[in-house]
């Protein structure tokens, strides 16, 4: 029973952060074939909506890693998970800055 639960601690985060990154990607491919991917009128608000999705990682990332640092979780799972979690939320604030209008 220690071995199954061992091997789901290293498949899990695997699986999850795999099911997370195929979501992002088809979603974006689609909105690109569609060519309904947002854009924005001025350079600065363009540039900030292309880094949302990295920034949205990095800031995953971080979180991961300070939970790991203060549960008894591994880096590596909490690590993984923080960045596809945080690369679900980028996207996320990705199509809601995306479909705001420009004052």
């Amino acid at each position: 029973m220690q071995v199954i639960i061992e091997i789901l601690g290293i498949v899990l985060p695997i699986i999850i952060a795999g099911l997370i990154v195929v979501f992002v990607i088809k979603r974006l491919d689609r909105k690109m074939k569609q060519g309904t991917l947002p854009k924005k009128k001025t350079k600065s608000a363009q540039t900030l909506l292309d880094s949302l999705i990295p920034l949205g990682m990095l800031a995953g990332c971080i979180l991961g890693l300070l939970i790991s640092m203060m549960s008894p979780i591994s880096l590596g799972f909490a690590f993984s998970l923080g960045s596809s979690f945080g690369l679900l939320g980028g996207y996320f604030a990705y199509e809601s800055y995306g479909n705001q209008e420009e004052m």
